[in-house]
């Protein structure tokens, strides 16, 4: 059997070694210790990240992965099968809901679109015009991705177990998060405003069904890797705000994002 330092995990990996330290504070990948106090992994620990990696790529939360790898070590496929297949049922059942939001708000960004078409008034805009919706604008708001637990290491006085602090880190490999960052500055160049907030972000957007699909993607990705990240669509029938929200150890990843201080 095979044993590996983690530099040599990462090598046959391909893992960067932050993401294999982030697995074992988050209980996915356990690492033995030298003497020297150095992490050393086996032979299982190569399938172990495939499976992890596998995981993730079905959008499934790091709690579920963890629970399936504790199916997935006693070697039974029909065991591991019998509890992925509901997750990948609520999956589905998520991916839907939010096509439903998001083929809603295309649905009245067509309308609006077409309304703009219509000859307009002469003077000043008003309702009917196409620019000014005939009833008060009443704020659309759609969840990308569920609230995080927030940070503690408290004892829940419900619970028999302490509430496990959330790892703030991202998983994605530095070529991963390069690709990453140039997207949101790309997506950021047609914003209208990005600020600082208390406890994140805020950038303005004007209203554009393809603007709209494009956030509502790159926040589904940042889910993946960046559970810890909470973001919020709203629109009104002229204006689309994206608001990510972190807790405070996390705002140097959202200022590598975003590029705003943290």
């Amino acid at each position: 059997m095979g044993e590996y330092r983690i530099s040599e995990l990462v090598a046959r990996s391909g893992f960067p070694a932050s993401t294999l330290r982030f697995y074992e504070q988050a209980g996915l990948l356990p690492a033995a210790r030298t003497p020297a106090g150095y992490r050393s992994y086996g032979d299982d620990a190569l399938e172990r990240l495939r499976f992890i990696a596998t995981a993730k790529g079905l959008g499934l939360a790091l709690e579920d992965i963890r629970e399936l790898l504790g199916v997935w070590e006693h070697g039974v496929c029909a065991h591991v099968r019998t509890q992925l297949r509901p997750l990948v049922a609520n999956r589905i059942s998520e991916a839907g809901q939010r096509i439903a939001e998001l083929s809603a708000f295309v649905d009245m960004l067509t309308q609006v679109h077409d309304d703009l078409g219509a000859p307009a008034p002469d003077g000043a805009c008003g309702p009917g015009c196409g620019c000014v919706s005939a009833e008060p604008a009443q704020p659309v708001s759609i969840e990308l991705g569920p609230r995080p637990p927030q940070a503690s290491s408290k004892t829940d006085p419900g619970l028999s177990a302490p509430v496990a602090p959330v790892v703030i880190a991202c998983t994605l490999t530095g070529d991963e998060q390069r690709v990453r960052q140039d997207e949101w500055a790309h997506m950021l160049t047609s914003s209208l405003e990005l600020e600082h907030t208390p406890d994140g972000v805020r950038a303005r957007f004007p209203l554009d069904a393809q603007v709209a699909g494009e956030l509502a993607r790159l926040a589904s990705a940042e889910q993946g890797c960046c559970a810890f990240l909470r973001f919020n669509l709203s629109f009104t029938p002229t204006t689309l705000v994206m608001t990510v929200t972190a807790p405070p150890e996390a705002q140097p990843i959202l200022a590598d994002l975003f590029g705003v201080p943290a």
